[in-house]
This record gives structure tokens, sequence and C-alpha cells, in this order.
């Protein structure tokens, strides 16, 4: 089982990517055609591993770990790509949603351990 969660923390990290890839596209100087078809791109990218790591993972895991994903690439994109400030609340809360995202992914692996 636990490859079987490797596996969907991975497919959820690739749809945080993914839906950050889609924002990031929006933003880009291109004409409006290339942009949006851009956009629907990476996010049908992003649904079809969303999915995928729903196979492997509880829903709240999945949906945790692709937001915690995309708010981090999301904000280090505008911050690197469109030099975007990031205040020191952003990085708080930032800090905030990873602890959240191990607690919650330790306390399956251990609900999962005192089942078995």
């Amino acid at each position: 089982m636990e490859g079987s969660s490797g596996k969907g923390y991975a497919w959820a990290i690739s749809a945080g990517f993914n839906a950050a890839f889609a924002a990031v596209s929006a933003k880009l100087l291109l004409p409006p055609v290339i942009r949006y078809g851009l956009v629907v791109f990476f996010n049908v990218i992003m649904w079809g591993c969303y999915v995928n790591s729903l196979k492997a993972l509880s829903s709240l895991q999945a949906t945790v770990t692709n937001f915690a994903t995309n708010f981090l690439t999301s904000g280090l994109a505008g911050f690197f790509l469109f030099e975007e400030l990031l205040s020191f609340k952003w990085f708080a809360g930032a800090m905030f949603i990873v602890i959240g995202v191990l607690i919650l992914s330790k306390s399956s692996v251990e609900k999962r351990e005192k089942k078995d």
C-alpha cells in the first residue's frame, strides 16, 4: 500500500503543478487563442492527474496536496516570473499549509497502520 500512496502523492503534486501552469499561462503575453488554449490544456492534464491521485489517496489527502502544490507554485511563479511581491503573511500561510499537509498525511498513514 505504501507504494500506492507514494504514487498518489506524485499524482496530486503533478495536479498542483499543472493547475499552477494554467494560472501562469493565463498571464503570459501571448495571443488570446494560444493563451486560453494553454489554460485549457493544463487544466485537462491537472484533472487527469487529480483523478489518478484519488485512486491511491483519500479525497482529503489528494485535494490538500493538490491545493498546497498549486498555492506554493503559483506564488513562487508570480514572484520569479512576474515580479509580484510576496508578503510575510504569504510565507506564514504557506508554512501553515505545508505543516497541515504533513500532519494530514502522517495521521492518515497512522490510521491505516492501526487498521492493518
